[in-house]
């Protein structure tokens, strides 16, 4: 049986992994394995305990979103297991996607330009560089904004 995993975050972008990965499993019968990654918050400061507190928020409500979603794909008649994961999210994915020998990974892109995946390193771009196994970038439709409309030059006859 084939594996698809789908790193999720709970963005704009979650509904359409999902539904690409969905999409996906049904033409392949394959089971879906959705990933969401909690990156560790480093805390130097007086405030550590209230930060910590709502990293504690932050996974627990993570928990409840991933269990949401395995429940509605299951529902659906998927085969899905869930994995909460821990630490950088391209290194994480990638561990995943070994650990559970993925034959795919569906995961989401924000719309970023070029210009910050260069500079800040998307993890979708690592993916496509460290990546297991191929991995399928869904755009997230609804953020890519259409360049505004440029009316047409007015040809006007200039009085003499």
């Amino acid at each position: 049986m084939n594996t698809i995993l789908a790193p999720i975050d709970f963005s704009d972008a979650t509904s359409s992994v999902i539904e690409a990965a969905t999409t996906l499993a049904r033409a392949l019968r394959a089971k879906i394995v959705l990933a969401h990654v909690i990156r560790p918050a480093t805390v130097v400061t007086e405030f550590g305990p209230v930060l910590e507190g709502l990293a504690s928020a932050a996974e627990y409500s993570a928990v409840e979103n991933l269990g949401h979603w395995k429940t509605e794909l299951r529902n659906d008649g998927l085969d899905v297991e869930a994995s909460q994961l821990y630490g950088d999210p391209a290194a994480c994915i990638c561990d995943e996607a070994r650990r559970i020998s993925a034959d795919y990974i569906v995961i989401g892109s924000h719309g970023h330009r070029a210009l910050y995946d260069l500079i800040m390193g998307g993890t979708a771009s690592q993916l496509l560089r460290k990546a297991p196994c191929p991995v399928l970038i869904v755009p997230v439709m609804e953020l890519i904004r259409p360049a505004p409309d440029i009316p047409a030059a007015r040809a006007e006859k200039i009085p003499s």
